[in-house]
Protein backbone atom coordinates (compact mmCIF):
# COMPACT_ATOMS: atom_id res chain seq x y z
CA UNK A 1 0.00 0.00 0.00
CA UNK A 2 1.46 3.42 -0.67
CA UNK A 3 1.68 6.20 1.92
CA UNK A 4 -0.64 8.47 0.30
CA UNK A 5 -3.24 5.41 0.77
CA UNK A 6 -2.28 4.66 4.13
CA UNK A 7 -3.45 8.14 4.96
CA UNK A 8 -6.27 8.64 6.85
CA UNK A 9 -9.82 10.52 5.47
CA UNK A 10 -8.85 13.48 7.71
CA UNK A 11 -5.66 13.95 6.12
CA UNK A 12 -5.42 17.59 4.01
CA UNK A 13 -2.86 16.82 1.25
CA UNK A 14 -2.71 20.47 0.26
CA UNK A 15 -1.95 21.21 3.71
CA UNK A 16 1.25 18.53 3.87
CA UNK A 17 2.44 20.50 0.37
CA UNK A 18 1.88 23.76 2.06
CA UNK A 19 3.80 22.68 5.00
CA UNK A 20 6.66 20.88 3.08
CA UNK A 21 7.32 24.22 0.75
CA UNK A 22 7.99 26.06 4.09
CA UNK A 23 10.17 23.13 5.35
CA UNK A 24 12.18 23.02 1.75
CA UNK A 25 14.11 26.13 3.55
CA UNK A 26 16.88 25.45 5.56
CA UNK A 27 20.20 26.91 7.44
CA UNK A 28 21.83 25.53 3.45
CA UNK A 29 18.73 26.75 1.15
CA UNK A 30 18.10 29.99 2.46
CA UNK A 31 16.93 31.03 -0.74
CA UNK A 32 15.43 28.74 -3.14
CA UNK A 33 14.10 30.53 -6.96
CA UNK A 34 10.62 28.40 -7.66
CA UNK A 35 12.01 25.40 -9.83
CA UNK A 36 14.32 24.49 -6.80
CA UNK A 37 10.97 24.51 -4.49
CA UNK A 38 9.30 22.28 -7.24
CA UNK A 39 12.08 20.02 -7.16
CA UNK A 40 12.67 19.65 -3.76
CA UNK A 41 9.09 19.52 -2.74
CA UNK A 42 8.04 17.19 -5.70
CA UNK A 43 6.00 19.85 -7.19
CA UNK A 44 4.69 20.84 -10.49
CA UNK A 45 5.80 24.85 -10.98
CA UNK A 46 2.50 26.18 -11.01
CA UNK A 47 1.98 24.03 -7.63
CA UNK A 48 4.76 25.35 -5.89
CA UNK A 49 4.15 28.88 -7.89
CA UNK A 50 0.33 29.01 -6.32
CA UNK A 51 1.89 27.95 -2.30
CA UNK A 52 4.89 30.34 -2.73
CA UNK A 53 2.48 33.48 -3.67
CA UNK A 54 0.17 32.10 -0.79
CA UNK A 55 2.78 32.20 1.89
CA UNK A 56 3.90 35.57 0.34
CA UNK A 57 0.55 37.08 1.10
CA UNK A 58 0.10 35.42 4.68
CA UNK A 59 3.28 37.41 5.21
CA UNK A 60 5.75 33.83 6.00
CA UNK A 61 7.63 34.50 2.55
CA UNK A 62 9.11 37.03 0.56
CA UNK A 63 10.08 37.10 -2.91
CA UNK A 64 13.76 38.91 -3.54
CA UNK A 65 14.27 38.52 -7.26
CA UNK A 66 13.85 35.12 -8.36
CA UNK A 67 14.55 33.88 -5.48
CA UNK A 68 12.33 33.66 -2.22
CA UNK A 69 13.36 33.54 1.79
CA UNK A 70 11.13 32.76 4.73
CA UNK A 71 10.33 35.81 6.81
CA UNK A 72 10.34 36.02 10.66
CA UNK A 73 6.91 35.42 11.03
CA UNK A 74 7.59 31.98 10.43
CA UNK A 75 8.23 32.02 14.02
CA UNK A 76 4.68 32.31 14.88
CA UNK A 77 4.20 28.64 13.88
CA UNK A 78 6.47 27.13 16.31
CA UNK A 79 6.85 30.25 18.84
CA UNK A 80 6.20 27.82 22.30
CA UNK A 81 8.79 25.56 20.90
CA UNK A 82 11.37 28.67 19.61
CA UNK A 83 10.41 30.55 23.94
CA UNK A 84 10.88 27.32 25.74
CA UNK A 85 13.63 25.18 23.79
CA UNK A 86 15.57 27.46 20.95
CA UNK A 87 16.09 30.79 20.28
CA UNK A 88 15.12 31.96 24.12
CA UNK A 89 16.90 29.30 25.99
CA UNK A 90 20.38 29.56 23.76
CA UNK A 91 19.90 33.57 24.77
CA UNK A 92 19.23 33.10 28.54
CA UNK A 93 22.10 31.84 30.39
CA UNK A 94 24.27 34.29 28.39
CA UNK A 95 21.96 37.02 28.97
CA UNK A 96 22.50 35.92 32.52
CA UNK A 97 26.04 36.43 32.29
CA UNK A 98 25.94 39.96 31.06
CA UNK A 99 23.80 41.37 33.28
CA UNK A 100 25.96 39.53 36.09
CA UNK A 101 28.84 41.15 34.39
CA UNK A 102 27.54 44.86 33.65
CA UNK A 103 24.65 45.11 36.38
CA UNK A 104 22.46 45.97 34.19
CA UNK A 105 19.11 44.58 32.55
CA UNK A 106 19.09 43.05 29.06
CA UNK A 107 16.66 41.35 26.74
CA UNK A 108 16.43 39.34 23.65
CA UNK A 109 13.87 40.76 21.02
CA UNK A 110 12.58 40.08 17.20
CA UNK A 111 11.00 41.50 14.71
CA UNK A 112 7.01 40.87 14.26
CA UNK A 113 5.75 43.19 11.90
CA UNK A 114 6.50 46.60 12.68
CA UNK A 115 7.25 45.79 15.99
CA UNK A 116 9.88 44.20 17.99
CA UNK A 117 8.77 41.60 20.94
CA UNK A 118 10.89 40.52 24.16
CA UNK A 119 11.27 37.15 23.83
CA UNK A 120 13.66 36.82 27.07
CA UNK A 121 14.78 38.99 29.34
CA UNK A 122 17.29 39.04 32.73
CA UNK A 123 16.54 42.45 34.66
CA UNK A 124 19.27 43.67 36.81
CA UNK A 125 18.28 44.34 40.50
CA UNK A 126 18.14 47.73 39.91
CA UNK A 127 14.60 49.98 39.31
CA UNK A 128 14.26 51.51 36.01
CA UNK A 129 11.42 53.87 34.34
CA UNK A 130 10.54 51.49 32.05
CA UNK A 131 8.59 48.00 33.30
CA UNK A 132 9.69 45.36 30.64
CA UNK A 133 8.03 41.25 30.61
CA UNK A 134 8.62 38.43 27.98
CA UNK A 135 5.90 39.46 25.69
CA UNK A 136 6.33 43.88 25.58
CA UNK A 137 6.31 44.97 22.20
CA UNK A 138 7.56 48.32 21.12
CA UNK A 139 7.56 50.19 17.82
CA UNK A 140 10.28 48.52 15.87
CA UNK A 141 12.12 51.96 14.66
CA UNK A 142 12.45 53.89 17.77
CA UNK A 143 14.20 51.19 20.05
CA UNK A 144 17.92 50.17 19.85
CA UNK A 145 17.02 46.20 18.76
CA UNK A 146 14.50 47.54 16.16
CA UNK A 147 16.55 49.68 14.61
CA UNK A 148 19.84 47.21 14.47
CA UNK A 149 16.86 44.79 12.84
CA UNK A 150 15.26 46.84 10.90
CA UNK A 151 19.31 48.13 9.61
CA UNK A 152 19.68 44.51 8.54
CA UNK A 153 16.55 43.78 6.47
CA UNK A 154 16.47 43.89 2.71
CA UNK A 155 17.06 47.32 1.19
CA UNK A 156 13.15 46.83 -0.44
CA UNK A 157 11.98 45.56 2.63
CA UNK A 158 13.94 48.60 4.98
CA UNK A 159 11.81 51.13 2.93
CA UNK A 160 8.58 49.29 2.93
CA UNK A 161 8.90 49.42 6.14
CA UNK A 162 10.10 53.09 6.34
CA UNK A 163 7.05 54.19 4.51
CA UNK A 164 4.18 52.91 6.59
CA UNK A 165 5.90 54.07 10.29
CA UNK A 166 4.01 56.26 12.16
CA UNK A 167 6.74 58.79 13.39
CA UNK A 168 4.77 59.61 16.41
CA UNK A 169 7.23 61.95 18.58
CA UNK A 170 7.33 59.75 22.01
CA UNK A 171 9.27 62.31 23.47
CA UNK A 172 11.39 65.45 22.53
CA UNK A 173 14.11 63.46 21.13
CA UNK A 174 12.56 60.99 19.01
CA UNK A 175 13.52 61.10 15.56
CA UNK A 176 10.39 61.62 13.45
CA UNK A 177 11.78 62.39 9.71
CA UNK A 178 11.78 59.63 7.70
CA UNK A 179 14.89 60.53 5.95
CA UNK A 180 16.73 61.30 9.17
CA UNK A 181 15.73 57.48 10.40
CA UNK A 182 17.13 55.87 6.89
CA UNK A 183 20.51 57.83 7.57
CA UNK A 184 20.43 56.51 11.01
CA UNK A 185 19.73 52.82 9.82
CA UNK A 186 22.84 53.47 7.41
CA UNK A 187 24.98 53.91 10.36
CA UNK A 188 23.78 51.47 12.17
CA UNK A 189 24.38 48.83 9.57
CA UNK A 190 28.18 50.26 8.82
CA UNK A 191 29.18 50.20 12.38
CA UNK A 192 27.36 47.00 13.40
CA UNK A 193 25.24 48.39 16.94
CA UNK A 194 22.32 50.86 17.62
CA UNK A 195 22.17 53.56 20.04
CA UNK A 196 19.34 54.77 20.95
CA UNK A 197 19.03 58.28 23.26
CA UNK A 198 15.84 58.95 25.29
CA UNK A 199 13.84 58.31 21.93
CA UNK A 200 11.30 55.73 23.59
CA UNK A 201 11.37 57.47 27.45
CA UNK A 202 12.63 60.25 29.01
CA UNK A 203 15.74 59.24 30.98
CA UNK A 204 16.08 55.98 28.94
CA UNK A 205 19.38 55.13 27.20
CA UNK A 206 19.59 51.65 25.19
CA UNK A 207 22.16 50.02 22.98
CA UNK A 208 21.69 47.10 21.12
CA UNK A 209 23.71 44.77 18.92
CA UNK A 210 22.25 41.97 16.15
CA UNK A 211 22.51 38.19 16.76
CA UNK A 212 22.82 36.34 13.20
CA UNK A 213 22.14 32.51 12.46
CA UNK A 214 24.21 30.39 10.42
CA UNK A 215 23.57 31.87 7.43
CA UNK A 216 24.96 35.07 8.72
CA UNK A 217 21.46 36.22 8.37
CA UNK A 218 20.03 38.67 11.57
CA UNK A 219 17.50 36.77 12.97
CA UNK A 220 17.13 38.90 16.31
CA UNK A 221 19.06 41.64 18.63
CA UNK A 222 20.29 41.89 22.27
CA UNK A 223 19.81 45.33 24.21
CA UNK A 224 21.25 46.95 27.04
CA UNK A 225 19.27 49.55 28.80
CA UNK A 226 20.42 52.32 31.38
CA UNK A 227 19.33 55.34 33.05
CA UNK A 228 20.84 58.36 31.42
CA UNK A 229 21.07 60.22 34.24
CA UNK A 230 23.77 58.01 35.43
CA UNK A 231 25.71 56.82 32.65
CA UNK A 232 26.46 59.24 29.82
CA UNK A 233 26.85 57.78 25.98
CA UNK A 234 30.89 57.42 26.08
CA UNK A 235 29.99 55.08 29.06
CA UNK A 236 27.46 53.25 27.36
CA UNK A 237 29.90 52.59 24.60
CA UNK A 238 33.02 51.94 26.41
CA UNK A 239 31.88 50.03 29.14
CA UNK A 240 28.66 48.28 27.78
CA UNK A 241 29.08 47.55 24.18
CA UNK A 242 32.48 45.21 24.24
CA UNK A 243 30.68 42.73 27.07
CA UNK A 244 27.60 43.34 24.48
CA UNK A 245 29.38 41.87 21.30
CA UNK A 246 31.13 39.26 23.34
CA UNK A 247 27.50 38.21 24.45
CA UNK A 248 25.95 38.29 21.12
CA UNK A 249 29.18 36.59 20.34
CA UNK A 250 28.64 33.76 22.63
CA UNK A 251 24.72 33.44 21.45
CA UNK A 252 25.86 32.93 18.00
CA UNK A 253 28.20 30.20 18.39
CA UNK A 254 25.84 28.41 20.61
CA UNK A 255 22.84 28.91 18.06
CA UNK A 256 25.47 27.45 15.36
CA UNK A 257 25.99 24.00 17.03
CA UNK A 258 22.50 23.96 18.36
CA UNK A 259 21.32 23.74 14.56
CA UNK A 260 20.99 21.14 12.44
CA UNK A 261 20.57 21.20 8.69
CA UNK A 262 16.91 21.12 9.02
CA UNK A 263 16.94 24.31 11.40
CA UNK A 264 16.87 25.05 14.96
CA UNK A 265 17.28 22.27 17.30
CA UNK A 266 16.25 21.69 21.34
CA UNK A 267 19.10 22.34 23.01
CA UNK A 268 19.49 21.01 26.16
CA UNK A 269 22.35 21.87 27.26
CA UNK A 270 23.61 25.52 25.82
CA UNK A 271 27.25 26.40 25.84
CA UNK A 272 28.98 29.68 27.00
CA UNK A 273 31.70 30.08 24.15
CA UNK A 274 32.21 33.55 22.53
CA UNK A 275 33.82 32.35 18.83
CA UNK A 276 32.89 34.81 16.82
CA UNK A 277 31.88 33.84 13.26
CA UNK A 278 34.57 34.35 10.70
CA UNK A 279 32.00 35.00 7.66
CA UNK A 280 30.57 38.10 9.85
CA UNK A 281 33.02 39.93 11.76
CA UNK A 282 31.54 41.68 14.86
CA UNK A 283 33.06 45.84 14.67
CA UNK A 284 36.02 45.90 17.27
CA UNK A 285 35.22 47.58 19.95
CA UNK A 286 35.61 51.27 20.50
CA UNK A 287 38.65 52.81 22.54
CA UNK A 288 37.39 54.72 25.36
Amino acid sequence: MSEAAARAPHFVRSLERGLAVIRAFDADHAELTLSEVARTCGLTRAAARRFLLTLADLGYVRADGRAYRLTPRVLELGYSYLSSFSLAQIAEPHLEQLVENTRESSSLCVLDGDDVVYVARVPARRIMTASITVGTRFPAHVTSVGRVILAHLPPAEAELRLARAVLTPLTARTIVSADLLRAELDRVRRQGYALVDQELEEGLRSIAAPVRDRGGEVVAAVNIPVQAGRTSLAAVRRDLLPPLLETVAGIETDLRMSTGATGPARASSPGTGTRRSSSCPRPPAPRP
